[in-house]
């Protein structure tokens, strides 16, 4: 991996870069965009580089990167690069990006540390960057020829897709069943994955947002949006996106989804993180799978619960399925110990489970922490995050 030389110097540097990350990433995107406005009209995601979450994101990658080299120089962590070349590969990021984002990131960080960017430093850190680099170009060229499949085209897999039914789940959810437009067959998705789907708003710009997919039909797709508090995206498609329209929709992408076997399955999930739990549900349901299965899920209260009949249906189809559900503030009637916060402490937690998370940061902190409590292995338990992975290398 890194080499011996520039190892020490990377280790010696590493609380200076890491501690001036921060002033490093907004510099660079500054110059970035600047140089290449396309990016932040047509490719990055403009609500994440206006409230900070994707600078905060490439900051965590690239400190957690070369801290993984230090710590372990023998081993390479292929889990977090694989969550980025996934959502890389969903995005259309090409390989010669790279050197754009190389060009710019090395400005900002000459901008900011000035002196200290001496040539040994500026080559230590070169070699950082490139091992991170060419590592998920490898991840991302293997991925893209797999979603093209023998006669696609690994360098555009957008595909339009027209919109069959559309179903309004809650107040904010609604799930659209889409299907390829040339009636070809749908690419394979594994339950847990999520397609990237690109939107041109009113303003001309193509914007690109990633949707869990909720289940599968004959022939077609499904995934779910929830609109956001300002969310451009998730607003004009529940505003306009109708049946019949057409949308441009990636391959199903991600690296959090159910794993084949006989072992028992949790899945825990809050708000709009039960949408791939939905969707494992629903294929262990199709396979008639005879798994031990638990499902948490948290929710502000029974309205707000998206897919609630889905989960009962779901469950009572399993022959060895529980759920659990806890409501902050439940309408009616509902039991004290399922009211307030998903508490696993009070879920019967079976023995070798392999636990799926999914939902806002601060919940997969919790539970997560209930679950290694437990006893439950790290190495068992997964994690999808919506939005920027503001917590690599958990």
């Amino acid at each position: 991996m890194l080499s011996a030389k520039n190892a020490k110097v990377v280790e010696a540097t590493l609380p200076v870069v890491g501690a001036a990350i921060g002033d490093i990433t907004p510099r660079f995107y500054d110059r970035l965009f600047a140089a290449h406005p396309e990016l932040l009209r047509d490719l990055f995601n403009r609500g994440n580089q206006a409230n900070g979450t994707q600078r905060q994101a490439l900051a965590g990658s690239i400190a957690a990167f070369a801290t993984a080299l230090i710590a372990h120089p023998d081993q390479r962590p292929d889990a977090m690069l694989a969550r980025i070349a996934h959502k890389h590969v969903s995005i259309g990021i090409s390989d010669d990006q790279y050197k754009v984002v190389h060009e710019h990131l090395f400005a900002a960080i000459v901008e900011v540390l000035g002196e200290a960017v001496t040539p040994e430093v500026a080559a230590a850190w070169d070699e950082v960057y490139w091992l991170m680099a060419n590592a998920l170009i490898a991840i991302e060229d293997r991925l893209r020829a797999d979603a093209a499949g023998p006669d696609g085209d690994p360098a555009d897999l957008w595909r339009p897709y027209t919109v069959v039914t559309r179903h309004q789940e809650t107040e904010d959810v609604t799930s659209y069943l889409v299907r390829p437009a040339d009636g070809s067959a749908p690419p394979a998705g594994r339950p847990g994955q999520y397609v990237s789907v690109r939107t041109t708003l009113p303003d001309g710009a193509h914007q690109i947002r990633q949707y869990s997919l909720s289940g599968t039909a004959a022939g077609a797709l499904r995934f779910s949006v929830k609109r956001e508090a300002g969310g451009e995206v998730s607003g004009h498609l529940h505003d306009h996106l109708r049946a019949g329209d057409l949308v441009q929709v990636s391959p199903p992408m991600g690296d959090i989804a159910l794993a084949d076997g006989d072992g028992p399955v949790l899945l825990v999930s809050a708000g709009i993180g039960n949408t791939p739990m939905t969707a494992m549900l629903a294929h262990l349901a199709d396979a008639g799978s005879t798994r031990t299965v638990v499902s948490v899920h948290g929710d502000r209260d029974q309205l707000a619960h998206a897919f609630r009949a889905d989960l009962a249906r779901l469950t009572a189809e399993l022959p060895d399925a529980t759920a659990h559900v806890f409501y902050e503030r439940p309408l009616g009637e509902w039991p004290a110990e399922r009211t307030g916060l998903v508490d696993l402490t009070t879920v019967d937690i079976p023995a070798g489970a392999t636990a799926y998370l999914c939902g806002p940061l601060p919940f997969l902190r919790a539970v997560r922490g209930q679950l290694l409590a437990a006893g439950v292995p790290a190495a068992d338990i997964h994690y999808e995050v919506f939005g920027p992975d503001l917590w690599l290398g958990a």
